[in-house]
């Protein structure tokens, strides 16, 4: 044998003996080792008629998912259904079933709207529903407030909303401004707790000028447990026509002013409340 010049001698004693190799369970690259055969055609020829070991065999596993693959697009199914059911590559099941022709759509465009319009909603819907229980769960966590925590909430509350005194403009006066009516109650538990008499609020309602002001008199008076009577003229916002309002549902009630009469020595203790909370807050930074 002379494998150099792409010729083989004695063809037959190499048959012999890549035959003998391949019965004793011989890979055809160990066969090919062995004699030094670098030719794939003549490799071939050498073991013709010799079936292949069994544990040189590929795994069935894939064949049978290929024939799965190929069931399902006769049956209509997409490359992401099928891609879903049997947890293979798009680029396989391309490859297995590219020669079916492709299934007619299974749905009218209206109804695949009114099917994603459904999936939209359930998911809308359970994400709804985890948002609900992480409040649920979150609300649990505070408990019952002590007297110094809804001090120190009101004190925060307060800063973050209320009015403030600027050194261009001293306004030590007590006012509160909010839209929200959980806010607005938990502020005036803290004025009670601080011992503010009720006689020293006022209310006033600061709204749009289109809105519906009667009923958020109503609405706010119902809130606070007061007479709409005792409300102080509202002050009305005016409509800009280039501005497009977002809030103009029936929950819009515009904001509730509340104010403390002679109430600048409290609001000077709020300033330094505060001034104190920062001060170790900011302490913690380093």
């Amino acid at each position: 044998m002379t494998e150099n010049h792409g010729t083989y001698t004695d063809f037959e004693g190499l048959r012999e003996r890549a035959v003998a190799l391949r019965r004793e369970g011989h890979s055809l690259r160990q066969i090919a080792d062995a004699l030094q055969v670098r030719s794939k055609g003549m490799l071939q020829r050498l073991v013709k008629g010799e079936p292949a070991p069994e544990w040189t065999r590929r795994p069935k596993a894939k064949d049978d998912l290929r024939e799965r693959a190929r069931e399902l697009r006769r049956k209509g199914w997409t490359y992401n259904e099928i891609q879903a059911e049997l947890k293979c590559s798009k680029s396989s099941i391309s490859l297995w079933v590219r020669d079916l022709p492709k299934p007619e759509p299974r749905y009218t465009p209206e109804e695949q709207l009114a099917l994603m319009n459904a999936g939209l909603h359930r998911l809308r819907a359970a994400q709804d529903e985890q948002r609900t229980e992480i409040k649920r769960v979150a609300r649990h966590e505070i408990g019952d407030l002590t007297d110094r925590e809804l001090f120190l909430v009101g004190v925060a509350l307060y800063w973050a909303e209320g009015q403030k005194s600027k050194p261009y403009a001293r306004r030590e006066r007590v006012v509160f401004v909010n839209s929200d009516p959980s806010v607005i109650k938990t502020y005036l538990a803290w004025l009670d707790l601080l011992g503010v008499d009720p006689q020293q609020v006022r209310f006033r309602l600061l709204i749009h000028e289109t809105a519906d002001v009667d009923e958020a008199h109503r609405y706010w008076a119902d809130l606070v447990r007061a007479d709409v009577a005792v409300f102080g003229k509202p002050t009305l916002k005016r409509h800009n026509p280039r501005t497009v309002r977002k809030n103009t549902m029936d929950d819009y009630h515009g904001c509730l002013v509340v104010s403390v009469t002679q109430s600048a020595k409290l609001y000077l203790r709020i300033e330094g409340w505060w001034a104190g909370i920062a001060a170790h807050a900011g302490s913690r930074l380093g």
